[in-house]
């Protein structure tokens, strides 16, 4: 039998780098409507331990980095996208990058039905953003 928590579901959760994690709170508020729900600082008065955001209807938690737990075998973010289906990819797109995100792939509509784009965020961390294209039918 499969480990589900109370309510399933898979939450991402982020390993900011050099000190940061309050910074991507701010930013993630700012680019995607994130609305803070829980911030737990680390008992060095400096980093965040723990902090849980909800985006879009889904949970994100991050913490800062703390390099004296980590294995030599992990490193900084790569190789994750964080996906967002929202009502409106041009807004959300938009407010992404005038929060300071950084364009990997500009809004097109694509062959599966949504409008679609790519953004990196100042923590080095990959956005997918798509919308069904409206008034399209197969």
């Amino acid at each position: 039998m499969e480990n589900q928590g109370p309510t399933g579901g898979l939450t991402p959760h982020l390993a900011i780098a050099d000190k940061r994690a309050s910074e991507a709170i701010d930013f993630y508020a700012k680019a995607f409507g994130a609305r803070e729900q829980m911030r737990i600082p680390a008992d060095d008065g400096v980093r965040l331990l723990h902090a849980h955001l909800l985006v879009n209807g889904a949970s994100l938690m991050l913490h800062d980095e703390f390099p004296e737990y980590v294995s030599e075998l992990s490193g900084k973010p790569d190789g994750v996208t964080l996906h967002l289906q929202v009502d409106d990819a041009d807004a959300w797109f938009d407010r992404a990058v005038a929060a300071g995100a950084s364009v990997v792939m500009p809004l097109d509509n694509m062959f599966w039905g949504d409008r679609y784009g790519q953004v990196k965020d100042p923590f080095g961390h990959q956005w997918s953003i798509g919308a069904s294209i409206k008034g399209e039918t197969e």
